[in-house]
């Protein structure tokens, strides 16, 4: 009897562990063809896979290697990739903040891929066996990609490569909170004065509403490729069950967050142990008096600047010798001549193992939020050339918590440069406040990683319960304006009232007075 009994208990433990252990089938779709963009997705994807998950990850940048339970569905050779491909002219013109413009390089040309033989089947064919649980979209200005919920009959969740930006907000029902929540592209601080509040505000209206209007324009890809018995983008883009975003409260300031926003800020800061060259490694290890690491990001090519702006690093760089400058660079071939000997370039480097490295001392970076979310964990100080997007807002911030140092990349001069590099490499209190944020934003009751991973299972086992009601109300109902505007109302109604009063006991008692007047006139007859 005793062992009957045992070998229930045995059964029902392993039956409710592998019920438990279940993975659920994941859709994936990251369709900007930008490789910063397609890591952090990679990244999320990766870490559900290894939770036993099986996903479906669509991009243009597939895996080289094959990965535990993670299927490319490749979008490889549809779009023209945004990797090392842009140039000085290209920055200049990208750096202008528009949202016409932004729409045009990032809106309907991605949602255009709905024709992809890769989306068609899906749409025409979905999985059955098993099907679909759950859809992970990229959640930036590619909003037709949403239709995916309600086309699979499944929860979606939106992914941010960014903090959230002005017009993600309102979707999910997040309060703006404009009087502390500086905009993503305006790079003003958490502590405003007055009129960069006004700025902040009149900024963040305009730009919503330039953004709600022009993204719905994605509707018709929508009705072309997939059907046209669906919502508008604007009512699609409020399904989403969650939304997991790329900051953290001890970089990105204090904000306001419903249940249905969950920062996982660094999730891909995930070492993957991978070996440096061996030239490069030694290079490194024997760099003595430290070295520089200088990158530009996966789209910017640096060697495409001004040959007076490239003179001006060779100067710079040059002088600090015996201290070495590593340096991201495409196309080696283009840079002006005269590199000095203690610089070394590589078309392409992995990142994670060099800001790790014992020798690093500082980072001349873009300011990308990816690149410098890896040099904080690393607690390596920054020089930023913001160039456009939320670059600006990521170094004033680094900047005023003492961390890093902003230059602008179409006017710096050698001298600032000069005094920026000895700042990173001599300046200890710019180097112990990184340390120190680096710590803080380490301090988490679980990592990011673990944060992606309960959240995402917690809307396959529960649903859409994150959703803010305030989705389901108008702007002017979540503003509160009917409800001011009654209060309004009732006293303006109350004044009208009182006044009306005063109006009549006024001439209630000039009458009286006129009656008595006129009754002692007539007794004095």
């Amino acid at each position: 009897m005793t062992s009957l009994r045992i070998l229930l208990i045995i059964t029902i433990v392993i039956t409710l562990k592998s019920e438990i252990n279940e993975g659920a089938r994941i859709l994936g779709i990251f369709p900007l063809p930008g490789k910063s963009h397609a890591i952090l997705g990679e990244k999320i994807m990766k870490v559900l896979a290894q939770k036993g998950h099986q996903v479906d990850v669509i991009s243009h940048f597939p895996m080289k290697k094959s990965y535990p339970n993670y299927n490319d569905l490749s979008l490889e050779g549809s779009s023209e990739i945004i990797t090392n491909n842009l140039n000085y002219s290209m920055v200049k013109n990208v750096s202008v903040n528009s949202i016409k413009r932004l729409l045009e390089m990032t809106g309907d040309p991605v949602c255009a891929l709905l024709n992809h033989t890769v989306f068609q089947n899906i749409i025409h064919n979905p999985p059955k066996d098993p099907p679909y649980d759950l859809v992970i979209v990229e959640y930036f200005t590619s909003y037709c990609y949403m239709a995916f919920g309600r086309l699979l009959n499944v929860p979606i969740i939106g992914v941010t490569a960014s903090v959230l930006l002005e017009w993600h907000n309102d979707a999910v029902g997040n309060p703006n909170s404009l009087a502390f929540v500086p905009g993503g592209m305006t790079g003003f601080s958490t502590n405003m004065n007055f009129w960069e509040r006004l700025q902040n505000t009149l900024f963040a209206k305009l730009i919503t509403h330039d953004f709600n209007n022009q993204v719905e324009s994605q509707k018709m890809f929508i009705d072309k490729y997939i059907g046209s018995d669906y919502p508008s983008i604007y009512d699609l883009t409020r399904e989403l069950s969650l939304v997991l975003v790329n900051s953290h409260y001890s970089l990105n300031g204090i904000r306001p967050f419903t249940p249905g926003v969950v920062e996982i800020g660094g999730v891909h800061v995930q070492d993957n142990k991978e070996k440096l060259l061996p030239e490069l490694q030694k290079w490194l290890d024997e760099a003595k008096h430290g070295f520089i690491y200088v990158s530009f990001g996966s789209m910017v090519r640096l060697e495409t600047f001004p040959k007076k702006t490239l003179d001006i690093f060779y100067s710079s760089f040059k002088k600090l010798s015996p201290v070495r400058f590593l340096m991201k660079i495409a196309k080696k071939e283009e840079l002006p001549p005269g590199l000095p000997d203690n610089v070394k370039t590589y078309h392409w480097l992995p990142q994670i193992q060099i800001l790790k490295h014992k020798n690093v001392k500082g980072f001349v970076s873009h300011g990308g939020l990816l690149s410098t979310i890896e040099s904080i964990y690393y607690a390596v100080p920054i020089i930023g050339f913001p160039l456009f997007g939320d670059q600006n807002f990521n170094m004033r911030n680094y900047e005023k918590r003492k961390i890093a140092v902003t230059l602008n990349y179409d006017s710096f001069t050698e001298k600032q440069l000069d005094e920026a590099l000895n700042k990173i490499l001599k300046n200890s209190e710019m180097r112990n406040n990184i340390e120190k944020l680096s710590k803080l934003y380490k301090d988490r009751p679980i990592t990011p990683q673990e944060t992606v991973s309960f959240w995402v299972e917690y809307v396959l086992r529960h649903g859409p319960v994150l959703r803010s009601p305030a989705v389901n109300l108008s702007w002017w109902q979540v503003e509160l304006l009917d409800v001011y505007g009654f209060i309004l109302l009732v006293l303006l109604l109350a004044l009208f009232v009182i006044l009306s009063l005063i109006r009549i006991l006024i001439k209630c008692i000039f009458h009286s007075k006129s009656n008595s007047e006129a009754i002692r006139s007539k007794k004095n007859k």
